[in-house]
């Protein structure tokens, strides 16, 4: 790497953000110190604008170059996890219970580090929009963002963002056309009847079995009510009844989450699960009660945006690094919502094989550095892709 290389020269400096930023950790809405961080950070950049508070504690910045009218946006997340970290680091968090577990503190410091590099150059024709959002584990910052005016405030022809993505090999970057995330849906199952002691289960209902049947009849709906091409999952994750040894209660709650990418099995898995929840009561002589929500929708890359994001991903680490056949995950990214409003890319960056507990959301998960400087370089490029002038110029 070029010893005059601006982006070799901020490396160290971003790297020191992300510490910062992992030290002190905030849920998801609550990111008021790490928005103002980013806002203070923006602002000394010399921004043409820097907006504060969209959806709660989102933050967006607005950097125009030169004369001409497109616009994209480039995004990434503030919240951190629930989680009680063990990584031992001596910039571990601060914050009891509260980690930075998925590395949206390096998404958000890389981001920073793009908008320094940029906000130095200009060399670009057009408006970029630095997105900031609040709570994408499982509160929908993205789309509190949106019903907050973020695209009418701030239009944009396509929407990118990047994810560390452990299992993917180092030096390498991500992004296929069509799912790369899918689709996630949760609900909540209560079982209800009368309860009775164990030694006399005739004098009640028992929820508990209705429970059990429910548990093994709800998998026909991946097996037996979809193309097997077709990917679905159907998880059971909670199940919660009694509190004493010797009686049977008369109620048992159960959770679970759907994942898939074809948008109709939302509708298709409500159904079929209350079917069956009801058909169990029925014969259990209890009643169902079934509350299904439905959450992020799958990510789906549109071609165009995606195009230029290889492109710029083949500019940073060679075309032989760029990945664009692989099975999407059946994880799911709030960043759905926003892509499903303008179009855009969303890419893995490779960061390489973890063990137990290193991975996304794992307790002794820790961010690779090392993909720093790639993120900082695939950023320019791609704004160089799509906003292109002539004066853009990176070493590579």
């Amino acid at each position: 790497m070029l010893h005059n290389d601006p982006i070799a020269a901020l490396t160290p400096e971003v790297i020191e953000w992300r510490h910062h930023i992992h030290a002190n950790p905030e849920l998801g809405f609550n990111e008021h110190e790490t928005a103002r961080f980013v806002t203070e950070k923006l602002r000394a950049f010399g921004f043409d604008e820097v907006h504060e508070g969209i959806g709660g504690t989102g933050v967006v910045g607005v950097l125009r170059s030169g004369t001409g009218t497109r616009a994209i946006g480039l995004r990434a997340e503030l919240d951190a996890l629930p989680v009680v970290e063990k990584t031992g680091l001596p910039y571990a968090s601060g914050k009891a219970g509260v980690m930075h577990a998925c590395g949206h503190d390096g998404h958000t410091a890389m981001l920073l580090g793009a908008a320094r590099l940029l906000s130095q150059s200009r060399a670009f024709d057009g408006t970029v929009c630095f997105v900031f959002q609040p709570a994408e584990e499982n509160e929908g910052g993205g789309m509190r963002m949106i019903e907050d005016g973020l695209f009418r405030r701030f239009p944009v022809e396509a929407m990118y963002a990047v994810h560390n993505w452990p299992g993917v090999r180092l030096g390498t970057i991500a992004a296929r056309v069509g799912p790369q995330m899918a689709a996630v849906d949760t609900f909540e199952l209560t079982f209800e009847g009368l309860g009775a002691h164990a030694a006399m289960p005739q004098l009640g209902d028992d929820p508990i079995l209705a429970a059990g049947a429910f548990v093994q009849a709800v998998q026909r709906i991946v097996s037996r009510s979809v193309d097997p091409q077709s990917a679905l999952v159907v998880s059971l994750t909670q199940i919660h009844g009694g509190n004493v040894g010797n009686i049977v209660p008369g109620k048992v709650w159960l959770q679970g989450t759907c994942r898939f990418f074809e948008p109709g099995h939302s509708d298709h898995c409500e159904r079929l699960i209350g079917e069956i929840a009801r058909g169990i009561a029925a014969a259990h002589s209890l009643n169902a009660t079934l509350d299904y929500k439905k959450g992020y929708p799958p990510l789906i890359n549109t071609a165009d945006a995606t195009g230029r994001a290889v492109e710029a991903a083949a500019a940073t680490v060679g075309r032989e690094n760029v990945s664009t056949e692989f099975s999407p995950s059946l994880g799911c990214e709030d960043f759905a919502f926003m892509v499903r409003e303008t179009g855009g890319c969303y890419a893995w960056i490779g960061v390489g094989d973890v063990g137990p507990g290193e991975g996304l959301h794992g307790d002794r998960y820790v961010f690779n550095d090392e993909i720093v400087p790639t993120v900082l370089r695939y950023y320019v490029n791609l704004v160089g892709q799509a906003l292109p002038c002539k004066a853009l110029a990176v070493p590579q």
